[in-house]
This record gives structure tokens, sequence and C-alpha cells, in this order.
């Protein structure tokens, strides 16, 4: 009894310890700029484990970047969520936050060099299994992350969450550029990437021969995995439950199928 008690006791802070995860707050540069990124790590990790870039909306890489970045620690991945902005700088007035992403959209160079400072603060971590790295990102973040790996940025894969598609699409990938397997997770009532966008991104998809793959959601608008959306579907971004909980296994099967060993 007492044996089985201890073996209990083993297993229950085995498991406990698979959901621990460490973080930190890691400054790095890009040029000048200086960034504020964070690192999440399942506490319990020996050796290496498959490397995530989260990239933020366009509020900063705030508590929702973050919590993301915790989930997918705890899923076992080593999780970074990069700064754009610099500083660590988060904004809530949606003026503030168009104003800082919209430098971007109108500098894609830019934005490609800055989540690549992020991703090889990501893959500099000696915990991370450089074969097996993926990018993530909501909102603004999908859209920055379209354009890494539409730049052919060696990664296993790449999720977007509502991502902007029409300024991806500014820049089309070139046949066979990009490496990575692309999954878009879309609202299908998104009215601030209206099906014209969606079109337009398949055929871009399509010609560059890349490996890529939609799932949409009925009813679901912009900002559909973020719970601190709010519910006014009429604005056009809302948090939507249902596709968030599809959004998220769907992105776990994604990360089962890219980081097989094979």
């Amino acid at each position: 009894m007492i044996r089985t008690l201890l073996c209990l006791i083993a297993l229950t802070a085995t498991l406990h310890a698979a959901h621990e995860v460490k973080t930190e707050t890691i400054t790095y540069k890009d040029g000048d700029v200086t960034l504020k990124g964070f690192l999440a790590t399942p506490a319990a990790l020996a050796g290496t484990a498959p490397g995530v870039l989260v990239v933020h909306d366009w509020y900063g890489c705030g508590p929702y970047a973050q919590q993301r970045a915790k989930e997918l620690a705890q899923r076992g991945y080593v999780a970074f969520a990069l700064d754009m902005y610099g500083d660590g700088k988060v904004v809530s007035a949606r003026e503030d936050a168009s104003a800082l992403a919209g430098g971007f959209y109108k500098d894609l160079p830019l934005m490609v060099r800055r989540s690549r400072a992020g991703l090889a603060v990501l893959t500099s971590q000696s915990t991370v299994d450089l074969a097996r790295v993926a990018a993530i990102g909501f909102c603004f973040g999908g859209t920055v992350s379209l354009n890494l790996a539409r730049s052919g940025d060696p990664l296993a894969g790449m999720v977007s969450f509502h991502g902007g598609l029409k300024a991806a699409t500014a820049v089309p990938a070139a046949e066979g550029g990009i490496k990575a397997k692309v999954l878009v997770l879309h609202g299908g009532a998104d009215p601030f990437v209206p099906p014209a966008d969606v079109a337009a991104f398949m055929d871009e998809m399509t010609k560059a021969k890349a490996v890529w793959r939609m799932e949409t959601y009925g009813g679901a608008v912009h900002s559909f995995s973020n719970p601190g959306a709010g519910d006014n579907v009429a604005s056009g971004s809302a948090y939507n439950m249902n596709a968030e909980k599809l959004s998220i296994a769907t992105m776990e099967r994604f990360f089962g199928e890219i980081f097989t060993v094979q």
C-alpha cells in the first residue's frame, strides 16, 4: 500500500512538473532598436523540444501573446513571443495600434527583418530543436508570420490566426520559395479579410506551389481566438469560443504532423 501510494505521489509530481513553465523576459536588438520578448520553456524539459515563435497582434507583446506562449510551453514546446515594436511596447487604443502596425505594412522588408530578429532569439536557445521550428501569429501577427514564411525562412511550418491576407499578397511568393508548411485559420465572417483577399491568397499559394491549407469558421469574425476581444460581432472583431477551440486543436494536429521526426 505504501509503495503504491509513493508511486502515485511520484506520478502526480511528474505530471504537475510537465505543466510547469519557466518564463523570462529577453532583451535583444534589431539594429539600434531594443526589443523585449517573452520566453516560455517547460520547467521539466530535458534535452530539446520544438520551438514556436509567437507574433503578437497589433496591440503589442502583452498578456495575450504571453499567455499563448505559456500555453505552448505547457504543451511541451519552447515558445518565444517576440516584440515587433521595441521596449516591449503595448498599447490599448485602436488608433495607436493602427499607427504602430501601419509602419510595418508600409515597409515589408522591415516587417520580415524584425520578425527574423525574434526568430534568431528562439533558435539561439539550447533547448530548441533547430529541425523543428514554427511560427504562429494573431491578427497583425498572422500577417507577419506569413511574410516570414513567404521570405523563404526554413521553418517547419507557420500558423496564422485571423491574420490579414491582403498585405501579405502585396509581395507574392516566388514559385518554390515557401519552405514552411502553411496553415491559415480564418473567420468566415471576418469583414477585414473579405473573400477577394482570401481568393488572392489562395491563388498566390497555388502558384507558389506551397504546401498549405486553410480552415474557415462560419460566423466567426476578426480576433475570434482572443477572449479579450469581447462579444460585439457587429464591430468586426469579437471572441468566438467554438472557433477558438477548433483552431487551437487544428494547430495542435498540424504541429503533430510537422514536428514528427521522420
